[in-house]
C-alpha cells in the first residue's frame, strides 16, 4: 500500500540515529569534540525537521515574534545539550528519546501560552467542499503548506511530513475508507490535507499527534517526553485521529 512507505523511512530514521550512539559516546571519551559535532551533524535533519515544526506553530499565535528565533540557534544550543550530558544516556535505544527531550526542553522555554482554531474544532463536521477547497488554498497561500525547513535540509527523504491513512485510520472496519482515499488520492494530497488539519488542533495536541506519526514515537515516549500521563496522550491522538478522520470522510466520501 502507498502510503505505508513513510512509516519504514520514520523507523530507519531512528534505528539511524540509535546506531551512532556508542560512537558518540566514544568520541566523547577521547574528547574529539569536532568529530562528535559531525557526527552529530549526520543524524540533524530529523531534529531541525522538529524545531521548525514547533517554531512555525508558535509563530501562528498572537505576539509571538518568530524572527526573534532561528533553527540554527536551537541547533547550537543543542550541540553544546548533547556533548556536555550524553554521558547520562544509559542505553542506546534510550538515545532517541533522550535527543528529543533535549531539544523539546529548549522550545519549552519559549513557548507561550495555547491558543487554537475553536471554531474549527467546534464545526469540522459542518464545513462544505468550497469551505475545504478554499482552507487548503488559503493553507498553501500562505506558507503554512511549507512544514518543512527544505532549503536547510539536503536529504530530501526529509523534504516533506510523514502524514499517511494509515496513521489516522486504525480500526478494521476503516480499512475501507483508505482504500477509497488512495483511489482518489495521491501521496502529496493526503499529507497536505492532515497537514491542514492538524494545524487547526490546539497545539499539544499537534505536537503529540506529530511526534506519533512524523518521528515514531510511542505514546508512553511521548508522555516521558511531554511529562503527561500516558492514558492523556493516547486520548489525545484519537482525538487528532477523529478530527482527521471526519475531515477526510466529510470532504472526499
Amino acid at each position: 500500500m502507498k502510503t505505508t512507505a513513510s512509516i519504514y523511512k520514520q523507523r530507519n530514521i531512528r534505528t539511524s540515529i540509535t546506531k551512532v550512539f556508542p560512537e558518540l559516546i566514544s568520541l566523547k571519551k577521547a574528547d574529539d569534540k569536532e568529530a562528535f559535532n559531525n557526527l552529530i551533524l549526520n543524524i540533524l535533519p530529523s531534529i531541525k525537521k522538529y524545531i521548525k515544526g514547533r517554531l512555525d506553530k508558535l509563530s501562528n499565535l498572537p505576539h509571538f515574534s518568530r524572527n526573534k528565533y532561528n533553527v540554527d540557534d536551537f541547533v547550537d544550543q543543542l550541540f553544546i545539550e548533547v556533548y556536555d550530558n550524553i554521558e547520562d544516556v544509559k542505553k542506546a535505544d534510550d538515545f532517541y528519546l533522550w535527543l528529543f527531550k533535549k531539544t523539546d526542553n529548549l522550545l519549552d522555554d519559549i513557548t507561550v501560552e495555547e491558543e487554537f482554531d475553536d471554531f474549527f474544532y467546534e464545526n469540522i463536521d459542518d464545513f462544505t467542499k468550497d469551505e475545504w477547497e478554499e482552507m487548503e488554498e488559503q493553507f498553501s497561500t500562505d506558507g503554512d503548506g511549507d512544514l518543512l525547513m527544505l532549503e536547510e535540509l539536503d536529504d530530501s527523504s526529509y523534504n516533506k511530513n510523514d502524514y499517511t491513512l494509515n496513521h489516522v485510520f486504525v480500526k478494521d472496519d476503516e480499512e475501507k475508507y483508505i482504500e477509497q482515499l488512495d483511489k482518489q488520492l495521491d501521496e502529496a494530497k493526503i499529507q497536505k490535507h492532515i497537514a491542514m488539519v492538524v494545524k487547526k488542533l490546539p497545539m499539544r495536541m499537534q505536537s503529540v499527534f506529530e511526534l506519533f506519526a512524523n518521528y515514531n514515537f510511542t505514546p508512553t515516549e511521548i508522555a516521558q517526553l511531554k511529562h503527561m500521563k500516558t492514558i492523556k496522550v493516547i486520548h489525545l491522538i484519537q482525538t487528532a485521529r477523529n478530527n482527521i478522520r471526519d475531515s477526510f470522510i466529510k470532504r472526499y466520501l
